[in-house]
């Protein structure tokens, strides 16, 4: 029996990118898989079709996860189609990521961060907790990042937003463990996807001591490894997948 059979996953921002490969890699393991998406597609079918022919289960699903409506309508739209409540919830999807001085920053660049790294996941959360209560069970993974620990110059809306998350985590976590939900952080480092397209690693993976930047199968392998029972003493946790550029916090 594949690991998460029986198992319901929604991926945000689970149709390119690292999003992409965590939803294959859990329908891999027997999940049927919800990919969100925010406006294409033409790229949520795309995974969702990849999925099936590889003989997994998948539907897509469109929604705005910072709009409190919508991420009730995704998660209604969700249960209706899989037959059952969300057992994994991955907090993935990202926005614009600009690099801006602090006299170029403005408060809204902060919100505009903070709506997709805080108010996201806590409207996905508040909105599968009620199923996964009931269970007693139920996995909350968050995608941070290494910035956290890097706290890059330039970059001070998101190295916040994301520094959100880790706090957030362990409330969570202390909060959840009662009801048999478990709640962690995946920090990745430089993991090249579309976004990236132009932009040379080789000067990041100079400074990793693996010599390499991720791949998004490294941070999808973390993800289905937290998701599985195989982690259920594990909650709370920080987790750095970038190949020992930083240590644990």
């Amino acid at each position: 029996m594949k690991i998460l059979s029986g198992k319901i996953a929604l991926v945000t921002g689970g149709s390119r990118g690292i999003g992409k490969t965590i939803s294959k890699t859990l329908a891999e393991a027997g999940a049927t898989v919800i990919v969100n998406y925010a406006n294409n597609s033409n790229h949520a079918n795309e995974t969702v079709a990849a999925i099936q022919e590889a003989g997994g289960k998948a539907f897509a699903i469109q929604a705005d996860i910072t709009n409190e409506v919508m991420v009730k309508e995704l998660i209604q739209d969700s249960e209706e189609q899989c037959g059952g409540t969300i057992d994994i919830l991955v907090n993935n999807a990202t926005g614009p990521q600009p690099e801006l001085s602090i006299e170029d920053s403005t408060w809204k660049d902060y919100l505009d961060q903070l709506d997709f790294f805080v108010k996201a996941p806590l409207l996905l959360t508040k909105a599968v907790l009620s199923g996964m209560k009931q269970k007693q069970e139920g996995r909350i993974i968050n995608i941070g990042s290494e910035v956290i620990q890097l706290g890059n110059s330039n970059f001070s809306s998101y190295v916040t937003a994301k520094s959100s998350q880790l706090g957030m985590t362990r409330s969570w976590a202390s909060e959840l463990g009662p009801y048999g939900i478990t709640v962690n952080l995946i920090n990745p480092g430089f993991v090249p996807v579309e976004r990236h397209a132009g932009i040379d690693p080789s000067g990041y993976a100079e400074t990793v001591p693996l010599r390499r930047v991720g791949v998004p199968q490294d941070i999808a392998s973390a993800v289905l490894f937290l998701s599985s029972s195989e982690s259920s003493f594990i909650s709370g946790q920080s987790l750095s997948v970038n190949g020992g550029n930083t240590f644990g916090i």
